[in-house]
């Protein structure tokens, strides 16, 4: 029993470690400053249990022959283990309870999913680099597997003239390069077949240098009656000016909404949208929405928010649809538990999805790319919603 609870102690010792990974990567420090902190991270992870089962190697083999007494361990080591056994116990019940498979807070929408499965010839055509082509042969890798997901979502305060209404949301493309312009035109070309009279894209868009002068030319297909809207997120600020990135998508005939809110009409119903990049750039004031709701008699109240951490915020301020990204469902989901990475605040709670907390439904995309060309059990997501009065 003994042994029980030191190989305990040890998985909450590296589930406290995932659980402040995941957290660490919510922040909007800089990206430097952040890598640094997760090499330091990952040195310990491995380290303390290390140095720990070598210095009392022996009181660990006597408690696998039964003759341990917890004495032989000094008081520090006991305590660690104690705590790592208190406060991973905590959080094992708390991502327990957020599994999806138990749904609890997850919005009653309606599902119907069609996966476009990567051919050899998918990949001759969309693999730029050796590192793509190779990933692409890794068994089980569905990084070029498409997820064309349909979904109604009911929305309780949703106007009868906007029922129906058609929204194609785009998020996470990660332009690094190792694909070709033709994988996106792909994406756009699906998305285009569902007629959205709106679309919107919440961020990460690109990665690498090379791939904005992409941008005008690659998203100028993707048109929409209502126009197209975009934000931006943390991995647009690895490039030499995030600003070049909002010029280009403008040439594209998209529409920026960063940190600010507008007063849009869709099907003749004033409507306010408004654009989240927090933390790593700007998110509109309370002053700023209050201005707009008193310019407008806004019935409807649209949020792009790069992260799903800003759900919180949303509901604040009466959001009734909140549109995200940023965590690409875990990269990577365990049968039955789901996902146990994700870059947020809430860990995994809201990795992908849709939720509903009063009064705001928030819909959490997958991402259609990612910087590590690896999707387990996880394939890129292009969202087609269609919003539905209750």
């Amino acid at each position: 029993m003994n042994l029980v609870w030191v190989c305990l102690a040890l998985i909450a010792h590296f589930g406290l470690r995932l659980s402040a990974y995941n957290r660490l990567n919510s922040l909007g420090w800089p990206r430097r400053a952040i890598k640094r902190i997760e090499k330091l991270m990952f040195l310990e992870t491995w380290v303390t249990p290390a140095v720990i089962g070598i210095v009392w190697a022996r009181s660990f083999r006597s408690m696998a022959e039964g003759s341990f007494v917890w004495d032989d361990l000094p008081l520090a080591v006991l305590a660690y283990g104690v705590l790592c056994l208190i406060l991973g116990g905590m959080l094992f019940v708390l991502w327990l309870l957020w599994r999806p498979i138990f749904g609890v807070q997850h919005a009653m929408v309606t599902r119907v999913n069609r996966v476009e499965r990567a051919s050899r010839e998918d990949i001759e055509q969309f693999a730029r680099t050796p590192k793509c082509r190779r990933a692409a042969r890794i068994p089980g890798n569905q990084f070029l597997d498409l997820a064309i997901e349909n979904i109604d979502i009911p929305l309780a305060r949703l106007p009868r003239e906007l029922d129906g209404y058609r929204i194609a949301h785009l998020s996470d493309i990660h332009l690094t390069g190792d694909l070709d312009p033709a994988y996106m035109a792909r994406v756009i070309n699906r998305a285009l077949e569902f007629r959205p009279e709106m679309f919107a894209l919440t961020g990460d868009i690109v990665d690498a240098q090379e791939c904005v002068a992409w941008l005008a030319e690659m998203f100028s297909a993707a048109r929409a009656n209502d126009g197209s809207f975009f934000i931006l997120g943390n991995h647009d600020t690895r490039v030499a000016e995030p600003s070049e990135v909002r010029r280009q998508m403008a040439a594209g005939g998209w529409t920026d909404v960063g940190g600010c809110c507008r007063r849009t009409r869709l099907r003749g119903i004033d409507v306010t949208l408004c654009g989240n990049e927090w933390p790593w750039f700007e998110r509109p004031s309370p002053t700023e929405i209050i201005a707009i709701e008193e310019a407008m008699d806004a019935q409807l109240k649209i949020c792009l928010s790069h992260s799903p951490d800003q759900y919180d915020w949303a509901r604040r301020h009466q959001f009734d649809l909140l549109l995200c990204g940023h965590t690409h469902g875990g990269q990577g989901r365990l049968p039955l538990a789901g996902p146990i990475l994700s870059p947020s605040w809430h860990g995994t709670r809201w990795a992908s999805g849709d939720f509903y907390r009063a009064p705001t439904t928030m819909h959490v995309s997958r991402g259609l790319g990612g910087v590590h060309l690896l999707r387990i059990h996880c394939r890129p997501e292009l969202s087609l919603l269609t919003l539905r009065a209750t």
